[in-house]
């Protein structure tokens, strides 16, 4: 019985060739080079019985919440999820971890409980979308 013995080998052999490829991104041109990320999974929370209308103002608060902090260049990413169930959205932040905690604890859905949240490491191409600092709003 060979199998087992030729998928580990062949799990190893991907492996390594796996982090070479992301040694081989690393090592080209700025843009190909990839920088960390914070993937922030939202999730219904524990608190979403409000009335329409506090549901209807702490949903504003978020959204104002979220132009902020894309405007201060640490949101690159953000959006619901298109279907019902837990998952409620994505935030994607340029920002170190700590700072993304921070940045959390002012979004007013989460503060009422009406968002819980999970943060994730991501990791991308630092260009377009996720190209650092403030984004140019004359466009």
């Amino acid at each position: 019985m060979y199998i087992k013995p030729f998928l580990v080998f062949a799990f190893i052999c991907l492996s390594f060739s796996s982090v070479s490829a992301q040694d081989t991104l690393k090592a080209k041109a700025p843009e190909m080079q990839l920088k960390e990320f914070w993937f922030v999974l939202l999730k219904s929370g524990p608190n979403r019985s409000q009335d329409s209308a506090s549901a209807a103002k702490i949903q504003a608060g978020h959204l104002n919440n979220m132009m902020r902090m894309y405007k201060d260049g640490k949101l690159k990413v953000a959006g619901p999820f298109g279907e019902d169930g837990e998952w409620q959205g994505i935030f994607i932040f340029d920002a170190e971890r700590k700072e993304v905690e921070a940045l959390l604890q002012t979004d007013p859905a989460i503060k009422a409980g009406r968002l819980i949240y999970e943060i994730h490491s991501w990791w991308a191409s630092p260009i377009g979308s996720f190209k650092p600092g403030k984004p140019d709003m004359a466009n």
